[in-house]
């Protein structure tokens, strides 16, 4: 399955009554909750999921979104209806970095029938699509279940750097900074005790793989986008972002740009910033 699916691919496979899996992952940093779109209006038998208590462990030294347990992951996969040899489609309100999340995390618990809607939410809506305010009924907290799924959550599919190892990679290799430029130089740091960034790392901020329709860039624009970065072929990679999360949709990026590949993905820095300055570790500043 393609990383991306578009509007009308999803819409298409929706009313083939495929075993379509779709999950809102709508999230804010700060606030208010994504629940609370989701309630307004969403696509038709989607599923709500949500990024900090159901998709990560609490936060602590390990970073603002660890990893979640296994056996919690599966648990949710399966409440939602997940199942073994079907697919998973998720969409957020954004440029897509937290539904690249859902996509990292199930490549990751060895799912490989996921994909991120290109142009997420906005883009459903801008097609003219169906919305609706309807929970499935299936999956209502009265009668949500595991039985609702039979996907079995195998970890460790996807590799996953820690702080010796991110450190390691940005003077061996290329390690990317997703964050906001003006984050990376240490100008601001909003959310995270410390400014600045991993030495060595350079700075591709998630911004950069949308266009203005807030669809992503085609294979060739990521290309060359990375390769101004040095990314290239053959060259060991890794991403990390403020907690884990949005850091996702680089490796994602490299995945459509062909400079990885779904057999040998970009490495994720999962605690990311928020556990580099957790563990006190050295800082950089500047472009």
């Amino acid at each position: 399955m393609h990383p991306l699916i578009t509007p009308e691919a999803l819409a298409d496979a929706l009313s083939a009554r495929s075993a379509t899996v779709v999950l809102d992952v709508r999230w804010r940093l700060g606030g208010p909750p994504g629940r609370q779109d989701y309630e307004v209006s969403h696509v038709p038998g989607a599923v709500y999921v949500d990024l900090d208590t159901e998709l990560s462990a609490p936060p602590g030294i390990g970073g603002r979104h660890p990893l979640p347990d296994p056996e919690r992951l599966q648990e949710v996969l399966r409440g939602a209806g997940v199942r073994e040899g079907g697919q998973v489609v998720a969409y957020d309100g954004g440029d897509g970095s937290v539904a690249a999340r859902v996509w990292w995390l199930l490549r990751w618990a060895g799912f490989g029938e996921v994909a991120v809607l290109d142009g997420g939410f906005a883009a459903w809506e801008a097609a003219g699509l169906p919305v609706t305010a309807d929970v499935p009924a299936a999956l209502t907290a009265d009668t949500a279940s595991d039985a609702a799924g039979d996907v079995v959550v195998r970890p460790g599919q996807m590799p996953v750097l820690d702080a010796d190892g991110a450190a390691a990679l940005a003077q061996e290799g290329v390690l990317l900074d997703a964050r906001a430029a003006a984050r990376y130089r240490g100008e601001t740091e909003p959310v995270d005790p410390k400014a600045g960034h991993v030495p060595g790392a350079l700075n591709a901020p998630t911004t950069g793989h949308v266009g203005a329709d807030g669809r992503w860039l085609g294979p060739e624009e990521l290309a060359a986008r990375f390769a101004g970065l040095g990314v290239s072929g053959g060259v060991a990679v890794g991403v990390y972002c403020g907690s884990g999360v949005t850091a996702s949709s680089v490796v994602l990026a490299l995945e459509v740009a062909g400079i990885t590949s779904a057999e040998k993905p970009a490495a994720l820095y999962a605690g990311s910033w928020s556990n580099w300055c957790a563990l006190d570790r050295e800082v950089a500043t500047g472009g």
